[in-house]
This record gives C-alpha cells, structure tokens and sequence, in this order.
C-alpha cells in the first residue's frame, strides 16, 4: 500500500469525527492532514492497545526514537518518513509532534490530575498540537489564529473528558481535576461506582461550562482573514459543540450510554460551515 493510501486507510478505519472536515480539503492538504492524524492515530494506539505498562513505555520510547529518524528521512516505518515530507512541505515545527508523544506518555504515567493547570498540559500535549500541526497546512495569515487552534483543541479535548468519563472510569483513568471533585462534593468512588447524583450533576454542569469557554476563547482568535481557510476546524467545532449541547439535554446521563451525534447531522454541520463565510458566532448554534 502506498504511503497516502495508508495513512488515508488509517483515518478511515478511526471512524474519526474528524473524517467529515477532512473530506472538504482540497487534495494536497488532504494527503498532509491524513498523514497528521494517522501519526497521532498510531501514537495514541500505542497507549490504548493491549500490553502492560513497561511495553507501552517501550513501545512509545521506540517510536520517538523512530520519529527522530524519520524527521532525517530514515526511519523503518514509511509513514513516518512521509511526515517528514509533510512537516517540510508545511513548516510544521517538529516540537508539535514530540508533545503529542510527550501527552501520550502522560497517560502512561499517570491517571489522575490534581488540578485544571495539569489537565491543561495534557489536553494541549495531546490535543492543541494536533491543532497546531493542522494550522500550518490549512495556511493561516495572522499569527493569533494559532491562538485559535491551542484553545479549540482544549475545549475538543475537554468535551472528550465530559463525553468518556465513564469509560476512562472504567479503565482507571480519571481526567478530571481532583479539586473539582472536592469543590462539588463528589467522590473517585462514586464515579468509579457510575453514581448519578446532584452533585454528579453540579459538577459535569461546571466541566461543561468550562469547556464552551474555550470554545468561546477559539472563536475569539480566528481572525477574519483566516476564516474560510479554517473551515475543516470549524466544522470540528460545530460537531463537538452540538456533542457538548447534547450532553447538557440528557442532562449529564453520562453513566447510560455514550453520546454522539448521528452521522447525518455531522454531515449537515459540515455542508454549513463549508458554505459559510460569515464567522462562527456562538450565540448562533443549534
């Protein structure tokens, strides 16, 4: 399989959200973001797949060790070496892709976060990079959309928190801040337990609020210039948002079942935003 192939067979197979807004780009950036994000696709499998703890740390340790090679054009693995080409072609800073690995390996060491300022560090590690990577190949003329690309990335990667707290639960990993735990009451136990009480309620209204600050912040930075050249950002926004807003009516029954949004009303979003040239308002969203 070819080089582009599989990095776009990579993102298929993810069932990715984010396979709606690639869809859009033009072939070029296209190739480039599938590229992206079937190396951050085989960074996060490293964590998330079976094996114990000191052959994940292994495993990851190789593959930036790998990363290194390939960044010279020499690594094992081709699409590796096809980043390279990407990173060249679209000036993307390498240090982006060493904090995706550096978030990976957050979720190695630990599993529980004491305070907003390290859930900050990791959903920038392993979110607000990504963004960033995107930015330079949707090409962006001013600098504080990069802003715009950090902050979207936190509130995707908090609205992930939110959506998944059972399921991390489930596997031991609890993302939200211990000092939110205490500031409502609510305990590790009774979330590992899928309690579904008032102050479980409390605090997942305050995470959620949290998050479309964010998602306010992100708007806020998109300059008007770069609006149409971010429209595949803009419709991940839209699509994670209306996951928040929905979140938020089954009023945090979080516990019940996973919830999404259905693939017709993604591609509804996504058909908006790209016909859009107005900016994204936040009062504005359904």
């Amino acid at each position: 399989m070819q080089e582009a192939d599989l990095a776009a067979d990579i993102t298929r197979r993810s069932k990715t959200n984010f396979m709606v807004s690639f869809a859009m780009l033009p072939e070029e950036k296209r190739d480039a973001i599938n590229t992206v994000y079937a190396f951050c696709r085989c960074t996060d499998d490293i964590v998330d797949e079976e094996g114990d703890h000191a052959s994940k740390t292994a495993m990851l340790k190789r593959w930036g060790e790998e990363l290194e090679k390939g960044l010279r054009n020499e690594s094992s693995h081709a699409l590796l070496n096809k980043l390279n080409m990407i990173a060249t072609r679209f000036n993307i800073p390498a240090v982006h892709f060493f904090d995706l690995i550096r978030g990976m390996r957050m979720d190695l060491e630990r599993t529980r976060y004491d305070s907003f300022d390290e859930l900050y560090e990791y959903c920038y590690n392993v979110a607000s990079t990504v963004g960033l990577m995107c930015s330079e190949i949707f090409g962006y003329k001013n600098e504080k959309t990069r802003q715009y690309a950090v902050d979207l990335g936190i509130a995707l990667q908090l609205t992930n928190i939110v959506r998944d707290v059972k399921a991390d639960a489930d596997i031991g990993r609890i993302y939200l801040p211990r000092e939110d735990f205490e500031r409502f009451g609510y305990s590790y136990d009774e979330l590992l337990k899928s309690t579904y009480n008032e102050n479980f309620i409390r605090m997942m209204r305050f995470e959620t609020a949290r998050a479309r600050e964010y998602y306010q912040r992100a708007r806020a930075s998109l300059a008007h210039e770069d609006h149409a050249a971010f429209f595949a950002a803009r419709i991940m926004d839209r699509i994670y948002y209306r996951i928040l807003q929905k979140i938020e009516q089954k009023q945090f029954a979080l516990f019940d079942e996973r919830i999404t949004i259905s693939s017709f009303s993604k591609m509804r979003i996504a058909a908006a935003e790209y016909f859009s040239r107005a900016p994204l308002q936040y009062a504005t969203l359904t």
